[in-house]
């Protein structure tokens, strides 16, 4: 496993820089270009998204591909490399126990993302399959380039995803049967179909569009107080599997500190210029 460290930018699999002030962008890519998942690449991007979130530098993140699609799905010489290791195991105990430490490591780097304080937006551009369906629906925001296409195929590989698309799909897009359709018949949606329904929020003309665009949203996102940003992220994900009830009484909790935050009273006339920013203390 290729662990980044906190000075570090980059590894084989990505790398992240900050390129608007508090916004940063992880590049992800392998030499193929098109960028399927192995164990070493969900490790990154775990690692990756547990130092950003801890980085008071950072109160967004952009996520997007620099290869030639975002996610091609499973890397397929891992994970026969892996099956390999399994089948190596007499004991089926021990078998599963070796298949249980691959599912929960991708489960944990999706995990990441979703628990991540400060909002992450992806940015799809081409094949956006498998595995990659996970990492997308974990995220805040999602915007894609018009000649993306989305497919969740494990079935096509006798398996059923695990990695978080059939638990989040259906909440990300609102509808049980589409989710259930994309899932069960491991279909291609294409871009146009998958803003319909609500998987993607925007759709570009090009990939120099679409990370502008995503850009220009995570400085927004940063231009307003952490505080509030972060807590309105974290009442979001706590109320998406509970009732309204549960969810009001979470953010009421939040907000008895969240709301003597100097953020709170620096953001208000007649402390904050209307034409002018307020400069938020480091969060």
């Amino acid at each position: 496993m290729e662990k980044i460290e906190s000075g570090s930018r980059n590894n084989k699999h990505l790398n992240y820089s900050c390129v608007r002030p508090f916004v940063f962008q992880v590049d992800i890519f392998n030499q193929s270009g098109n960028n399927t998942m192995s164990e070493s690449f969900a490790n990154s991007i775990a690692d990756c998204i547990s130092i950003l979130s801890h980085d008071s530098e950072c109160r967004s993140i952009v996520i997007c591909s620099a290869g030639t699609n975002f996610c091609c799905g499973e890397d397929i010489d891992d994970l026969t490399d892996f099956n390999r290791i399994v089948a190596g195991k007499d004991d089926v105990a021990r078998r599963g126990l070796e298949l249980q430490r691959r599912i929960l490591l991708m489960q944990r780097a999706f995990l990441a993302i979703e628990s991540c304080p400060k909002p992450v937006i992806v940015a799809i551009h081409g094949a956006c399959v498998g595995p990659a369906m996970g990492l997308i629906t974990a995220c805040d925001i999602r915007y894609c380039t018009k000649e993306s296409w989305f497919q969740v195929s494990e079935l096509e590989l006798g398996m059923a995803a695990d990695t978080g698309t059939l638990q989040r799909l259906p909440k990300v897009i609102g509808s049980q049967s589409f989710a259930r359709e994309m899932c069960l018949t491991a279909r291609k949606v294409e871009a146009d179909e998958a803003m319909r329904v609500g998987l993607v929020s925007r759709a570009f003309d090009t990939r120099a569009i679409l990370l502008r665009e995503a850009l220009d949203r995570a400085e927004l996102i940063a231009n307003l107080s952490p505080v509030a940003v972060q807590t309105t992220k974290k009442s979001m994900v706590f109320s998406e599997s509970r009732s309204n009830y549960d969810g009001l009484d979470h953010i009421r909790e939040m907000n008895l500190l969240c709301r003597q935050s100097e953020d709170y009273h620096i953001s208000q006339p007649p402390m904050k210029s209307p034409n002018k920013r307020s400069a938020y203390v480091k969060y």
